[in-house]
């Protein structure tokens, strides 16, 4: 049986692969993921609520559907499936190991839902597709769903979709559960990603891991593939196009609980590479005990910073265009506020010269009756040319300064301007 704990020397992982015991899901969650959970997380009553929820929802049938028409894994049944759970378990420390089954269905395909226990189903078309060290991958994946408490929501998302599709006659209720749907989505898909990495830390072979997004792609064709060629398709994807592009991504992802699987190989390469990747598996991690501590700003905070910072590196046309108007935004409104506070001056405050003293000049005149440059003093003192017959109307704005003209004039005196 699945539903059993870890101990002794069961599910020890194979190999030189290190284990992070207390490992907080925190650890490996991406930014917009791990703001919403932890956020949920703080909601006193909130697990008590969606527990409520149960009877409305299809979970217990689900569990009857699977264990009626699929198959347990068990040391019995696919038993080579339950040493890959029971290891990533007792990598994430998982103490409690989910029910795991195997569904007759040709697509490549895996989820872990369940409100009450988890469960990860994986269909026999995935089984079938990826070898032994991809699919550990895989099932590190589903287990780190289960550690992130993600089975909820993913339950709740499908009991979402088949009800927005029961009301769909009725236009206001599509609307707002479709808006729902829409949101649960969007924040699925960065949960995925969550996955992908909790996938990485349990496999630690990132090649393994590339390769069975390659054959999500593209089949069991491996030798037809490369793992170069197929990250460059996803910097292509970001970068290729117009507006037009850019909003015909948007749509065509809407819809999607996954994100694409160039995106997500890409994504994962980026992190594998991270500070915070190195330092997981140097054992520096936030552990789970320290999970209700854990700041609701400053999650939201790291959230938007990687937002930003996502807007900032996209090649994507879309992205390059708000860069291009947030730019243009900020340039004008810099301008403005110079305008009517006069921070546009580039010096600083200088003494006013008195009438029949020599007025400072930018670029002044260098012979007689020649007009200086803008002149310096706290109200606007006019540019004037220095000595005697420079004279110079006056200018705008405090403590604009110049250089000194040059050549004989009368005393300057531009009258001062407000």
């Amino acid at each position: 049986m699945n539903d059993s704990t870890i101990h002794g020397r069961e599910g020890r992982p194979n190999g030189d692969r290190r284990r992070f015991p207390g490992i907080s899901s925190r650890a490996y969650e991406h930014p917009a993921d791990r703001s919403a959970l932890v956020a949920l997380r703080k909601l006193s009553g909130f697990d008590t609520a969606f527990k409520a929820l149960s009877g409305l929802l299809p979970e217990r049938s689900l569990r009857l559907l699977y264990l009626s028409d699929s198959v347990r894994v068990s040391n019995r049944q696919f038993a080579h499936l339950n040493d890959m759970l029971r290891d990533a378990c007792y990598i994430l420390d998982l103490e409690k190991v989910p029910a795991m089954y195997v569904t007759q269905n040709p697509q490549p395909n895996a989820m872990c839902i369940g409100l009450d226990e988890p469960i990860i189903v994986v269909t026999t078309g995935l089984v079938e597709l990826l070898d032994e060290t991809e699919m550990r991958a895989v099932v590190g994946h589903e287990v780190g769903h289960a550690l992130s408490g993600h089975s909820v929501y993913r339950t709740v998302l499908l009991f979402l979709t088949n009800f927005a599709m029961k009301i769909a006659w009725i236009p206001l209720g599509n609307v707002a559960v479709t808006a729902i749907v829409t949101a649960l989505r969007e924040w699925f898909r960065k949960s995925e990603l969550s996955a992908d990495r909790a996938g990485l830390l349990v496999g630690q072979d990132l090649q393994a891991s590339m390769r069975g997004l390659m054959k999500l792609a593209g089949g069991h064709h491996l030798h037809e593939m490369n793992v170069d060629a197929f990250l460059e398709q996803a910097d292509e994807y970001e970068r290729a196009g117009d507006l037009r592009d850019s909003v015909l991504k948007i749509m065509n992802v809407l819809p999607r609980s996954h994100p694409f699987t160039t995106v997500r190989a890409a994504e994962l390469r980026k992190w594998a590479a991270s500070r915070d990747h190195q330092r997981i598996m140097d054992g520096h991690y936030p552990r789970r005990a320290d999970d209700r501590d854990a700041s609701v700003s400053d999650s939201f905070r790291e959230s938007a910073a990687h937002y930003a910072d996502s807007v900032r590196s996209s090649k994507d046309p879309l992205m390059a265009f708000v860069r291009d108007v947030a730019g243009g935004a900020g340039d004008l409104g810099g301008r403005l506020r110079d305008r009517f506070t006069g921070n546009g001056a580039r010096g600083g405050p200088s003494r006013a010269p008195e009438d029949g003293a020599p007025g400072t000049g930018h670029a002044g005149g260098t012979g007689p009756d020649r007009t200086g440059g803008p002149g310096s003093g706290p109200d606007g003192a006019g540019p004037g040319g220095s000595g005697p017959d420079g004279a110079g109307p006056g200018g705008s704005g405090p403590g604009g300064d110049g250089s000194a003209g040059t050549g004989p004039g009368t005393p300057g005196g531009g009258p001062a301007a407000s």
